[in-house]
């Protein structure tokens, strides 16, 4: 990897959109910028709520795909590794240096089983999750071959509609048959509900994590009357995260777009009916656009359009400002209504995109600001790892 503090200045634009000391005004676009103080402070925010509540907070690589946000998250917020969903994700984090790892989804393909038993030789702590009794015999016969250790997660569905079984006995048979297996550890339960992570009432969310709580209780003491012990029941995510510590059965915390709050996650309600992103979290994550045409008063046409970022929960929204909108996009532009004609061609703008996770994944880098200087530049280190 390169050394981003020792970059020459023509392979800004070429290789990286900018180099460490540069002013934000001269950053390449479009590109992904992150306000370094927001960051940090949503940062030790959630690591001082999963201190109080005796949590642990295992963060979600998925939502930022970078090994260098993942090791800010365990310094500043004491978090104790990172969920993946997927095994070549986890090969970059363990390979990055995290050493506490779920795969927190199902692992069937062969190919991809014989990955997974190869990285606790690499001197990490892997955890996967399993809803289904044979996966617990392949997993096992790729661990005795590779001489490692898996330990497991049961899934339990509870009202995301994916992946996990739905009764205690389900629960209780599978992970008897992993307590049973060789080379193999049961270490808990998997029990997110994400599907109601972006209802927008604080009530319509704590009504679905009730009907969870009230399954993942009953799992565990069914696992407890077999003398089975769940050393972690993890879940909970940035929009429930407070009924998962409060349960009295959770131990472990999932949340990952805390940390940079995208505009779809920005307009949930907190308890007292604010928008969690006027208080509770900072925007600390943007797309970075240029002004590059004004060919029409009224509109302000930027660089950032679909290949830019993903729009799946609605277009980006212009951070800080109600003078201009970002109403419509196609591949390589984005339109912006100016009504008053403030915009100029080459004017930047920081855009909060709809939906932070897969707008990380269409990037190579992040660029961290602070007091308007380039701070540093950070690979999107599994950007694209998606088998």
């Amino acid at each position: 990897m390169k050394d981003m503090t020792n970059l020459d200045a023509f392979e800004v634009g070429f290789d990286i959109p900018a180099k460490p000391g540069m002013d934000e005004a001269d950053i390449q676009t479009p590109c992904l910028v992150l306000d370094l103080d927001a960051l940090e402070r949503n940062i030790r925010k959630m690591g001082d709520y999963a201190k109080a509540h005796d949590m642990r907070h295992r963060v979600h690589g998925k939502m930022h795909k970078s090994v260098d946000v993942a090791k800010l998250q365990e310094r500043l917020g004491g978090a104790v590794g990172v969920c993946c969903q997927k095994v070549s994700e986890a090969e970059v984090f363990v390979r990055g240096g995290i050493r506490d790892v779920l795969v927190s989804n199902q692992v069937r393909d062969p190919a991809k089983i014989d990955r997974l038993a190869r990285l606790p030789k690499l001197g990490s702590r892997i955890i996967v999750c399993v809803d289904d009794l044979d996966n617990v015999a392949e997993l096992s016969a790729a661990a005795v071959k590779h001489g490692t250790q898996i330990e497991v997660f049961v899934e339990i569905d509870c009202g995301a509609g994916r992946c996990g079984v739905t009764t205690t006995p389900e629960v209780v048979e599978i992970a008897k048959a992993v307590e049973a297996a060789p080379n193999l550890k049961f270490a808990g339960i998997q029990a997110y509900q994400g599907a109601m992570q972006h209802l927008d009432s604080y009530e319509a969310r704590k009504e679905k994590l009730d009907i969870a709580i009230a399954m993942v209780k009953d799992a565990v003491d069914g696992l407890k009357a077999v003398g089975i012990t769940c050393e972690l029941v993890s879940g909970g995510g940035t929009g429930s995260y407070y009924f998962e510590s409060n349960s009295g059965v959770y131990n472990e915390l999932q949340c990952g777009s805390y940390a940079f709050m995208d505009a779809d996650y920005g307009r949930i309600l907190d308890k007292d009916g604010n928008r969690i992103d006027q208080g509770e979290w900072e925007n600390a994550f943007f797309i970075l656009t240029s002004v590059m045409s004004h060919a029409k008063p009224d509109k302000a046409i930027v660089d950032a359009g679909l290949k830019a970022q993903s729009v799946d929960s609605g277009l980006p929204v212009v951070f800080g400002r109600d003078d201009v909108e970002y109403v419509k996009c196609s591949d390589e532009h984005g339109v912006v209504m100016d009504p008053k004609g403030v915009l100029k061609v080459n004017d930047k703008l920081r855009l909060v995109p709809g939906h932070c996770d897969p707008t990380a994944n269409v990037h190579d880098w992040y660029v961290g600001v602070r007091n308007g200087k380039v701070e540093c530049v950070w690979p999107v280190s599994a950007r694209g790892r998606a088998y």
